[in-house]
């Protein structure tokens, strides 16, 4: 498949065009004009790129890629030597930010309640990036959550607040989205889970009684990039392999 082809493809699937994002989705760096073998990956790290030009792939796609708005435009150190070696190699470097956290079914967020068994019953927040939804399973302690979410995400969850607050109603978002905490309580939520925390996380859970569980930027959105990957397989008929560099965040 064209390189174009596929990017064609997965701009429809995606629509980035309805986000304000904070780096280019698409194409970032046009690599081989012939596709057949992708390469998915969270992150498109040095290590990736490696892996994937080891593999002789043609692409990488990836939930976070390059140029983020606050970026030094220079191409020096790590990214002098990111980008030397996908141009080296001929990989194309595609990447969905935003868009792969939204969508409804291969997005994060909507592959996190698929894992966790949580009903999604409407979105919410900037771009409506905030989830809501119930537990399929009626009701758990915020601690019995928890152990749950670290069978799910492979890594110990750091859970905030009352760890036994009865648990129905979930609010939740993938990465570093802690900053949606108190929108989440205005939303009823009974928890609020995302994946990273900061220091004023910690004071919102003692004040409203809500617990915050963070279960790591990198692992909250590991799902994603893999469905989209299947999808690419199934639909555009490309071998994908994915390659998980774990990240502790």
């Amino acid at each position: 498949m064209r390189n174009r082809t596929l990017v064609e493809k997965l701009n429809t699937l995606l629509e980035p065009e309805r986000f304000h994002d904070y780096a280019p989705n698409g194409l970032q760096v046009e690599g081989k004009g012939e596709i057949s073998h992708v390469v998915t990956g969270v992150t498109a790290s040095l290590a990736l790129l490696e892996a994937a030009a080891d593999l002789h792939a043609d692409a990488v796609l990836v939930h976070h890629g390059w140029f983020w708005k606050r970026d030094t435009p220079c191409i020096t150190g790590i990214r002098y030597k990111r980008i030397q070696t996908a141009l080296s190699a001929g990989l194309n470097l595609i990447a969905y930010h935003l868009p792969l956290d939204a969508h409804p079914e291969l997005g994060n967020n909507a592959q996190i309640a698929k894992r966790l068994g949580i009903i999604p019953e409407g979105q919410w927040g900037e771009m409506d990036l905030g989830w809501t939804g119930t537990l399929s399973a009626g009701s758990l302690t915020a601690k019995e959550f928890a152990g749950l979410c670290e069978k799910t995400f492979r890594r110990t969850p750091l859970l905030v607040g009352p760890e036994d607050k009865v648990v129905r109603r979930i609010c939740w978002c993938s990465g570093a989205a802690q900053g949606f905490f108190e929108e989440a309580v205005d939303q009823g939520a009974d928890l609020y889970l995302s994946g990273e925390i900061s220091e004023p996380t910690v004071h919102i859970a003692e004040e409203t009684g809500v617990p915050y569980l963070s279960c790591g930027h990198h692992a909250t959105e590991r799902f994603g990039i893999q469905a989209l990957g299947a999808w690419v397989e199934e639909n555009c008929g490309l071998q994908v392999t994915h390659i998980d560099i774990d990240n502790p965040v």
